[in-house]
């Protein structure tokens, strides 16, 4: 904008009033060539894909995180009733498969059904590992690697354009001489492609910290359903013990 507003007043000191007409958004686009229309398409596209991830990465994110709610409120009672067997009925319910919480239980009541000793919570520990780490992975699917490549390659698509723009500018002066009317059509292009990959790669890193941030707070609460839940067993594991002790 800076460098809009101060080649505009160097026109009108030179007498080239018509050149701030030039560097309006339409008049760009058209003086634009072959190349810098095409980097401009291309960076457009990729601000579309970008929210298009970001809409599904939020409805997948929005729709695990209410049925892991969900979940947890349908099998508390399950789980202090010592029920394993119901609990793990509830938890491989198909109205649940979206929850990341049936990450944990889901293996965890599994083994637990099978054996319920020192070794079962061994097993069961190793298959919500196991469990955890499949579901992460899901949560940073191809989505996010897009949202990063998009960040990360955006603002060099533009400096793609920049450079033909700069080079168009510099033909511009060789042919109609060292007049900014002349140059005007080059410089359009350089300060167009440039802003907007630098625009795209903004939005680009912001959609993928957000949703690296949404990402953490699965994994957290992930940990934190585990520790429970092993602590739940391991007294399952006591209290079966003790009698049989005796």
């Amino acid at each position: 904008m800076l460098l809009t507003l101060f080649m505009s007043a160097v026109a009108f000191a030179n007498g080239e009033g018509d050149v701030e007409s030039s560097f309006t958004l339409m008049a760009m686009w058209e003086h634009a060539g072959f190349i810098a229309r095409f980097v401009i398409v291309t960076l457009l596209l990729m601000m579309v894909a970008s929210i298009l991830i970001a809409i599904e990465r939020w409805l997948a994110f929005r729709k695990s995180t209410k049925t892991s709610v969900n979940l947890a409120g349908s099998i508390v009672g399950k789980l202090q009733a010592n029920d394993i067997n119901g609990a793990l009925a509830v938890a491989s319910a198909d109205e649940f498969k979206a929850a990341y919480l049936a990450a944990v239980l889901k293996p965890g009541l599994a083994e637990m059904s099978l054996r319920v000793d020192d070794y079962g919570l061994q097993n069961a520990h190793r298959a919500i590992e196991k469990s955890i780490n499949e579901e992460v992975s899901k949560f940073r699917n191809w989505g996010m690697t897009a949202l990063a490549t998009v960040a990360s390659t955006a603002p060099f698509v533009g400096l793609f354009g920049t450079t033909f723009g700069v080079i168009n500018a510099f033909q511009g002066m060789a042919t109609g001489g060292g007049g900014l009317a002349s140059i005007s059509a080059g410089i359009s292009e350089a300060l167009i492609t440039t802003g907007i990959g630098i625009g795209v790669a903004v939005v680009g890193v912001w959609l993928f910290n957000y949703f690296n941030m949404k990402i953490d707070k699965v994994t957290e609460d992930l940990a934190s359903a585990e520790a429970d839940f092993e602590d739940w067993a391991a007294k399952l594991v006591q209290a079966r013990i003790a009698p049989a002790a005796k």
